[in-house]
């Protein structure tokens, strides 16, 4: 079972389009975006041949993201608890490191998967492991949009740059 993980695409429609197309070739069975799609939109393209849950990050106001991500995904508001293939995954855009070091810190789940700060970032926390995929290039940054996929069979991460 492969999960794709992405986040702060920013209605960046060119390396959205870009991470939806590379998700489909790896044939990943699920994708987290960790928030900061902002528009619906945006929020279509990831209408694809995956099952797909949303969690609404800092940036995402328009009033119908919720309603067109239900079309085809999950829409959670604040933080997805997921099980999926017997692991146990929360899912957070991660604006504030409080709530993010509690859910790592807990130790209720395997991963937990964020976004917010354009950075990729794999870290285990000796039980947990915080996965966050990075986002579209901000000013002063050097890197560009990646995704991550993980195997949920193996725990290999692997981080991919979107073109």
């Amino acid at each position: 079972m492969k999960l794709g993980v992405v986040s702060d695409t920013h209605d960046n429609l060119e390396k959205t389009k870009e991470a939806v197309s590379f998700f489909e070739q790896e044939q990943v069975d699920t994708v987290v975006h960790c928030g900061d799609m902002v528009s619906p939109f945006t929020a279509g393209l990831f209408d694809a041949d995956f099952e797909f849950h949303y969690v609404r990050g800092n940036n995402d106001g328009e009033w119908n993201l919720k309603e067109t991500i239900e079309g085809f995904g999950t829409f959670y508001n604040n933080i997805a608890e997921l099980e999926i293939e017997g692991n146990f995954i929360a899912a957070y855009h991660g604006t504030e490191e409080a709530i993010m070091n509690s859910l790592v810190h807990s130790f209720n789940y395997d991963y937990v998967l964020r976004g917010h700060t354009h950075e990729k970032k794999i870290y285990d926390y000796g039980g947990c492991i915080e996965i966050n995929p990075g986002g579209i290039k901000l000013p002063g940054q050097e890197e560009e949009l990646h995704v991550a996929t993980l195997d949920l069979e193996t725990g290999e991460v692997e981080f991919h740059r979107v073109q």
